[in-house]
């Protein structure tokens, strides 16, 4: 396996999750007596640039297809999060009627809307249909197409040019980072912004999120290797924000090059300082990463069979990427330690996870079960779960999750 940036060969692994199911791939009850497709998740650190990485066993075409079952609207926090940028971005560049807005990965509009409220001009490229499809219904411009350099040269020829360009989320899970970036440049109005939202792998490896890593996520992304790849493009870094989304992020602002017009922010090399000192460059830095992790595993699975001898009923709540990811590097497998979980999404109720086939149920089914134990599977949403499910407080329920350790919450419950 060669490096997906530099091309020089990957001899140094990171961890390896073994086989599991594409984290996305729900069944239908149908599909429950077929057989599931598995796949390696192994991932690799490159020596040279640095770049964490998983091979391309499954192919982008075959996850974000149009049974794609994640909708950006079903959480409130991301909606909010998405809202508060929008108006920040408005306030610091001072875009109106004039400009253009475009978002890769736009999913259901839940970004692009708020634009929208403010008359600003907007675009979203989406290749699922059925999130595009949503978008659309909101009156959002939608392209359901894969965004790459061919995409960007088009829409250069078109006259189409962005203002600002957005991705959140979205560089982690391009296969060819090198194409989709150039396809950046193509697609940027001289005196462009870019804007790039990812979960930044020094929070992955000292927090150990290992549940963060799926086969949508072809890349683990440090700054300074970012940064990197979009030199190579004639793209250059003028500021950065780390963010508490997804359990720690970065929000990257990026120019042409050749943009004399905006000022580097110092954000930008006392960043770079904090991966050198953590050890980012170093092969050291990620070495027992893969005994962290088999920790939590082996943790998390004395809890759940603690529980099934104490005869409590423990299901889950999110039926989340990451909690697939755990879920099966742990081997549960049925619904013999966690009975059930709930999503809000209508999109995966009444389907059931890969891998492990626990079927997701919606909310309803939480207070006719009564469970004793809630497993919060994307904990970087615990608050907002935690709020929203205090109800359970009245029969004495509480809340789990289990990265980066196992930790047991109350529910605030008010009958007020």
């Amino acid at each position: 396996m060669k490096c997906r940036f530099c091309k020089q060969p990957l001899h140094n692994k990171f961890v390896d999750l073994v086989n599991c199911p594409p984290s996305n791939s729900f069944l239908s009850a149908s599909q429950l007596n077929e057989p599931e497709t598995y796949f390696p998740l192994t991932i690799y650190a490159c020596d040279n640039c640095h770049l964490v990485q998983v091979d391309e066993y499954k192919k982008a075409t075959d996850i974000f297809n149009n049974e794609y079952v994640y909708f950006s609207s079903y959480s409130k926090s991301w909606v909010e999060h998405a809202r508060r940028y929008a108006n920040a971005m408005i306030e610091r560049f001072g875009y109106n009627e004039k400009s253009y807005v475009i978002e890769i990965a736009s999913n259901d509009g839940y970004l692009l809307q708020h634009f929208k409220d403010k008359g600003v001009p907007v675009l979203g490229i989406e290749p699922t249909q059925n999130t595009a499809n949503a978008a659309i219904l909101k009156g959002i411009p939608t392209i359901s197409e894969y965004f790459g350099s061919e995409f960007g040269r088009k829409l250069s020829r078109r006259r189409q040019k962005a203002n600002l360009l957005i991705g959140n989320n979205v560089l982690a899970h391009v296969p060819d980072i090198d194409d989709f970036v150039e396809g950046l440049k193509c697609a940027l109005r001289r005196g462009g912004v870019i804007t790039m939202e990812f979960p930044h792998l020094l929070r992955l490896v000292e927090d150990c999120q290992f549940d963060t890593i799926y086969h949508e996520h072809f890349s683990y992304l440090s700054f300074t290797t970012v940064k990197k790849i979009f030199e190579a493009h004639a793209l250059e870094m003028f500021d950065v924000e780390e963010v508490p989304t997804h359990g720690g992020s970065l929000r990257i602002f990026a120019k042409h090059k050749k943009d004399k017009d905006k000022e580097i922010s110092p954000r930008v090399q006392a960043l770079l300082d904090k991966e050198e000192e953590a050890g980012i460059k170093t092969s050291d830095y990620y070495l027992n990463f893969q005994e962290r992790v088999d920790k939590i595993k082996y943790d998390a699975l004395d809890f759940l069979i603690d529980k099934k001898r104490q005869g409590k009923k423990v299901i889950g709540y999110g039926a989340a990427a990451k909690g697939n990811t755990l879920l099966n590097y742990a081997g549960v497998k049925g619904n013999d330690l966690i009975q059930f979980v709930v999503d809000a999404a209508p999109s995966k109720q009444g389907k059931f996870l890969p891998g492990s086939r626990i079927p997701v149920y919606n909310e309803a089914k939480i207070r006719e079960y009564q469970p004793d134990y809630i497993i919060i599977m994307p904990w970087n949403l615990k608050d907002e779960i935690m709020e929203q499910l205090a109800y359970v407080g009245e029969w004495g329920c509480q809340f789990v999750v289990f990265v980066p350790e196992v930790m047991v919450y109350d529910a605030v419950f008010s009958t007020l």
